[in-house]
């Protein structure tokens, strides 16, 4: 076997069903070698950036491996955001790009980037944007090269890795096969550090201390739903998520209380700002949720934090007591701790129940549909085990601030790196990695025009993603920023197409509604269809999503 098909072995062995890529000379011969494999499903992509994304979205929601593939030089480039994703979001991910042939280093080689005679430098590009990058020189290499990437891959705080192939390697036949180890032991605080927290856990957990738990993403890559809801259910612990985490525990949960943040929910935020022990799961304290970084935010507050990487502990925000830790058996240890010792449940019903930032939003507003109205339909029409998707965009603070998620239903924003478009293509990912759940991407009209054309790649590979554009022909959040801080605006106005004959030129199904009884209609038979579809839902673009509405 040469390279590239020992490389396809590899990931049939690790369970890998779909790769995400383009084609290039440099890359020919993965080509082929995926051509011949019944194993998995090669998605080849109109733009490489999408096959990142889409790596992106296959790793978000399963236990997977994202795998993107593209040639060397600009394909190659086109991956930086989807590994950006992967890095700030947590999500294991191999990429492998091409490279000249070794011979023909600095001599400007098509497409080289070997860093030499005024080349652009991968090597060090993809080591910024990645947790290790390597570049194969031996092919007697390949299987430990393979193994050490996947493993770095998955190992502790999960993330994107990266192996260039030079040209004339890729041919060279590979001495010898053998299936990789790639065992990942889990991250487990020490038994001292365990039984410090635990015990201050104990001693603060009081009605009167208000107790909080704050539930991250990093609770979603844990796997740790279950343990999540016996501390909660057991302990009667009030609990809010970051808008990464958002629904993973029912919202339907008399406890749960919703997202907290500058864009949360004012039951949670107020809740929070009464609080004063928070105990904070997988979670890095990002900007949103900690309204802009204020730095008094946990003063008075007893600060309890369960991270899997020790540099997110103390990044932002000093922790009291802290555990080192993967959040499933952090969690399965506290338990155990207050099981044995008797420490009893909150006797008080401390609870407040979720309170959306309006209730009764109108339907209609300025004879378009009310954004947050929009939201609450979908909410409602949500299948079981659905997977909904924003973007970036006001449309992402009216889906967190308005979705109601219960029945395994969950949503994911775009992340700390946040980019546009980034979950117009990762949806497709999702699915791929979850055929059995509906996945809705609802996206802005600005995301969608920058990566629509993967609706092509849908339908040529049969992939049933659902996209609801919030159309409201503008720039929203970023006009009401300039319009803040400066009383005027610029550029933020859209172009928008005909959507309903786009899906339909590309082999898809398309909808307009402009009213919630057209959307419900559509959104119905779209659910039924199993196939790609467009729902252009025409809303106002002079209403702004709620933000900071806490009492503080």
């Amino acid at each position: 076997m040469d390279v590239y098909q020992t490389i396809v072995k590899v990931l049939e062995e690790i369970g890998v069903d779909h790769v995400f890529g383009g084609s290039g000379q440099v890359n020919g011969s993965m080509l082929l070698a995926l051509k011949k494999t019944d194993k998995i499903k090669t998605v080849i992509i109109q733009n490489e950036q999408a096959a990142s994304f889409m790596a992106a979205g296959y790793g978000m929601f399963s236990k997977k491996l994202g795998v993107c593939f593209a040639t060397g030089g600009p394909g190659a480039f086109n991956l930086f955001s989807g590994l950006a994703v992967a890095y700030s979001d947590s999500i294991p991910m191999l990429a492998i790009s091409g490279y000249p042939s070794l011979h023909t280093r600095g001599k400007g080689a098509l497409n080289e980037t070997s860093g030499l005679s005024r080349t652009p430098d991968s090597q060090r590009m993809f080591a910024a944007t990645t947790k290790k990058s390597v570049i194969l020189e031996d092919p007697k290499d390949t299987i430990p090269v393979l193994e050490e990437l996947i493993y770095t891959a998955f190992e502790g705080r999960p993330g994107p890795v990266h192996l260039h192939i030079p040209k004339d390697v890729s041919f060279a036949e590979v001495p010898y096969y053998r299936s990789v180890d790639i065992s990942i032991p889990k991250i487990l605080a020490g038994d001292s550090q365990t039984e410090t927290f635990c015990k201050a856990f104990a001693q603060e957990f009081k009605p009167e201390n208000k107790p909080l738990l704050m539930i991250g993403y990093g609770c979603v890559r844990s796997d740790a739903k279950k343990i999540l809801e016996k501390l909660i259910d057991t302990w009667k612990i009030p609990f809010v998520s970051t808008m990464d985490a958002k629904g993973y525990v029912s919202e339907d949960n008399p406890l749960s209380m919703g997202i907290v943040g500058t864009s949360g929910d004012v039951g949670a935020n107020n809740y929070f700002h009464d609080s004063k022990m928070v105990i904070a799961v997988g979670n890095s304290f990002a900007e949103n949720a900690t309204f802009g970084f204020n730095k008094n935010l946990y003063n008075g507050k007893k600060l309890f934090h369960i991270n899997i990487d020790r540099h997110e502990i103390d990044k932002v925000y000093t922790a009291d007591y802290r555990l080192i830790s993967d959040a499933t058996p952090a969690l399965e240890n506290l338990i155990a701790y207050l099981e044995k010792n008797n420490v009893a449940p909150l006797t008080e019903n401390l609870a407040v129940r979720k309170k959306y930032h309006d209730d009764t939003v109108p339907e209609f507003s300025n004879g378009k549909m009310h954004p947050a109205y929009l939201v609450k339909l979908i909410s409602k029409h949500l299948p079981e085990n659905a997977v909904i998707m924003g973007d970036a965009g006001a449309h992402m603070l009216w889906l967190s601030g308005y979705l109601n998620l219960n029945k395994n239903q969950i949503y994911q924003n775009p992340g700390s790196f946040g980019p546009m478009a980034s979950h117009v293509n990762g949806s497709i990912g999702v699915k791929c990695a979850n055929p059995a759940r509906p996945v809705i991407c609802a996206c802005g009209d600005g995301d969608y025009l920058m990566a629509g054309f993967e609706l092509l790649t849908c339908v040529k590979n049969h992939i049933p993603v659902i996209y609801v554009i919030f159309n409201n022909s503008e720039f929203n959040v970023i006009k009401k920023f300039l319009l803040n801080n400066w009383g005027e605006q610029a550029f933020m106005d859209i172009k928008n197409p005909d959507y309903v004959k786009y899906a339909e030129a590309c082999g898809a199904k398309g909808w307009q509604v402009k009213n919630g009884a057209e959307f419900e209609a559509a959104f119905t038979e779209a659910l039924k269809l199993n196939q790609p579809c467009i729902i252009d839902a025409v809303i106002d673009g002079e209403v702004y999503p709620p933000m900071s509405m806490s009492k503080n």
